[in-house]
């Protein structure tokens, strides 16, 4: 007998293999376009099945992505992450993972890797631990709307933050409302495949989160989902849904910003962010420019993989109340 689970991913993807708003994640790495070249053309090809934000500053590093489809982002990231990191792609689809599996030979000669540093794994969001991810294993999750999508959300978020290294970071797409959106929907199948019967309402979607000790996640982009079709819109009702890029880290932070009185300052020093990062859509450092930071910023740019490239003065011993971060 097949899984409820297992149900709910094949009425999802059913005579389909591409889901979801059709919102654009954009590129977080500066390189992707150059990189997207570099990848074989047979798989530029394939239907994507999925197009998950890449970070930066993936050297050496261990990704997982969820819900990776034919494995573009899979092999985009190979390259970022080089021949001394890993690259884990996970999905419920045979038919995009068999063709994922064809090119990856031929894609690791092409970049020039004496090994293979992909590999990819049928499976759940909700249950990477049969999978065989460890705990602590992974330095950067990415995922473009499984999160919406999946059949058991707390079960996801509580994988992601369980194969997490302390200080890895989870960047994701998903789709939030403004409202908590009638149960009815939630089986609406038209809906699930464009990736909104699971929409969260965001203030639920924050208490998630928190529940599993996740207390600060910063947008990094935010657009209106615009309903194209009479439907649809008859369905959701005067819901505002918005598609959001996210990013957090696996780290104790507090659920409102802090001050500590600390200053952060970016050396300039990540590739592709010569002259600045941005962290989030309220945080863009300036090479060389000292910010006041609260304690939460400051864990996220020290505590992380991006510790490298900031120094951050002072600590969490004097206390100043909540931060403004107007």
């Amino acid at each position: 007998m097949k899984s409820t689970l297992a149900t709910h991913y094949e009425n999802v993807f059913k005579d389909c293999t591409i889901v979801g708003c059709g919102c654009d994640p954009g590129y977080l790495h500066p390189d992707m376009e150059s990189i997207l070249t570099s990848i074989v053309p047979e798989q530029l090809r394939s239907a994507p099945g999925s197009c998950s934000p890449l970070p930066p500053d993936l050297e050496g590093c261990v990704v997982l992505e969820l819900g990776c489809g034919s494995g573009r982002n899979v092999f985009a990231a190979a390259q970022l992450v080089g021949p001394e990191g890993r690259v884990i792609g996970v999905d419920m689809r045979d038919d995009l993972l068999k063709g994922a599996k064809t090119h990856v030979r031929k894609q690791m000669k092409k970049l020039g890797f004496d090994k293979t540093v992909v590999d990819f794994i049928r499976g759940y969001p909700e249950d990477l631990l049969s999978l065989g991810v460890a705990d602590n294993s992974v330095d950067v999750v990415v995922t473009n709307e499984i999160v919406n999508l999946a059949w058991n959300k707390r079960a996801v978020f509580s994988e992601i933050f369980r194969v997490l290294k302390p200080g890895g970071e989870l960047c994701f797409t998903t789709v939030l409302a403004d409202r908590r959106l009638p149960e009815c929907l939630s089986d609406d199948v038209e809906l699930q495949r464009a990736g909104l019967a699971g929409a969260l309402y965001a203030e639920d979607f924050r208490r998630l989160l928190r529940d599993i000790g996740c207390h600060d996640y910063r947008h990094i982009k935010k657009q209106p989902v615009w309903f194209c079709e009479q439907m649809m819109l008859d369905r959701v009702g005067l819901a505002c849904v918005t598609y959001r890029t996210i990013r957090t880290f696996k780290l104790p932070l507090e659920d409102i910003c802090e001050d500590y009185g600390q200053v952060a300052v970016y050396k300039g020093t990540m590739p592709g962010f010569p002259k600045s990062f941005p962290l989030d859509d309220h945080h863009e450092f300036i090479t060389g420019k000292p910010m006041l930071v609260c304690g939460n910023t400051g864990a996220m740019v020290a505590e992380s993989r991006f510790g490298k490239h900031f120094t951050l003065t002072g600590d969490m011993s004097v206390h100043y109340g909540p931060f403004d971060c107007s």
